[in-house]
């Protein structure tokens, strides 16, 4: 476990404790703060506990709350009571799109890991009590935090808290993206950045269940890293051959179904157009329609911020819409929910495993030389804070 011993209470402690946790704030001047603050955990309510938080993963979806869209190339470090203050300017262009925060210092942190040390006087809170938990409640670059228990995931025992650390958000969106496929009648898939941590693990899963998988990359080492893992089917984005390759990859898949993590360019487009020629492969009719099967791409990141473009040359029936994991969770019930988290759960350390490049403290994440490789979100570059980690 990481972090100094902790002696595990018998019952909830009556008294408040303090947490130190990264904060964003973005301020009128256009300039985005990145800074330690320190505020008071409250006493769990009947249902909620505090956990200990020892592994925080910084993930893509949390960046952009974390670093938004500021320029970090040239950073100014200051200090405040509590450590270092980290500040960059905002593009003049995206200042609108923050007017919702302004002068709102936010926690940042979607999941995490680690010991539940105090807990509420439900059987449910109680029962959690010295054990290592997921966690997916925002705020989780931070010392302790104070839970509803229907956030969190008991690990099996002999699962650290570094290995629970990313069992939400990556593991249930790959399930979420199968459970997609499954519900809208598709049968195989394709996915873009297709060698991040994510893309690995959906490949594992894909392996696993019997799923053609389509991986979309665009370097050797990233094609090496997925066939290496056993996957089947890999397409360079970067090579000329691109799409009579991708075209000849979902004859054999027969995918529909595709979820991108670049949003901006032409890939969506593309995957369409490859999608369309497989389809009408064997037509032996022609319809200046297209062809009659439903196409369908999901945005579901934005590693590229351009403009989707899109260049309709795949007949009629295909559609371009957003992805998240938070309205398919909401969308499939509870206990499809439950049912995601327990195989999560038995499968941590193999099927859902995530990697990292590193462990850094909470000082060490507002480390300008830190930010410069993890605010990269490039393969191979993804941080685990440890709040308790010294330095």
């Amino acid at each position: 476990m990481p972090g100094a011993p902790y002696a595990i209470p018998t019952m909830t402690l009556n008294k408040k404790r303090e947490s130190l946790q990264i904060r964003s704030l973005f301020k009128k001047s256009g300039v985005l703060e990145l800074s330690l603050a320190r505020e008071v955990v409250p006493l769990p309510a009947a249902d909620e506990v505090v956990v200990r938080i020892d592994a925080a993963p910084i993930n893509p979806s949390d960046l952009g709350l974390l670093l938004a869209v500021a320029d970090w190339s040239h950073p100014t470090v200051t200090r405040n009571a509590e450590g270092p203050v980290v500040a960059s300017s905002v593009a003049a262009c995206a200042v609108r799109a923050m007017a919702e925060r302004v002068d709102q210092s936010m926690p940042v942190g979607n999941e995490g890991a680690g010991l539940v040390i105090e807990a509420g006087s439900s059987p449910a809170a109680q029962g959690l009590l010295g054990k290592t938990v997921a966690v997916l409640g925002g705020a989780m670059y931070s010392e302790f935090r104070c839970v509803p228990v229907n956030q969190c995931l008991a690990l099996k025992p002999g699962t650290t808290a570094a290995e629970g650390a990313s069992s939400f958000i990556n593991p249930l969106t790959s399930l979420g993206m199968l459970g997609t496929m499954q519900r809208e009648g598709h049968k195989a898939l394709v996915h873009t950045a297709a060698a991040s941590n994510l893309g690995q693990m959906l490949n594992r899963v894909c392996l696993k269940d019997g799923i053609a998988l389509i991986n979309i990359v665009r370097t050797q080492e990233q094609e090496d890293l997925l066939k290496s893992a056993g996957a089947q089917h890999v397409c360079r984005s970067d090579w000329s051959s691109f799409m009579p390759d991708l075209t000849e990859a979902l004859i054999a898949t027969g995918a529909t179904l595709a979820f991108d993590a670049i949003g901006g360019g032409s890939l969506a487009g593309q995957i369409l157009t490859c999608m369309e020629k497989a389809l009408n492969r064997g037509a032996t009719t022609y319809s200046r329609y297209g062809s009659a099967t439903h196409k369908q791409v999901y945005l579901y990141g934005a590693l590229d911020a351009a403009p989707t473009v899109l260049n309709r040359s795949y007949g009629m029936a295909w559609g371009v819409g957003g992805w998240l994991l938070w309205p398919y969770m909401q969308k499939i019930g509870a206990e499809a929910l439950e049912r995601m988290k327990e195989r999560v759960a038995a499968e941590i350390k193999t099927t859902f495993a995530s990697r990292y490049k590193a462990e850094i403290s909470l000082l060490e994440a507002l480390d300008p030389k830190s930010i410069a490789v993890y605010g990269r979100r490039a393969t191979g570059s993804k941080y685990l804070i440890n709040p308790h980690k010294a330095g």
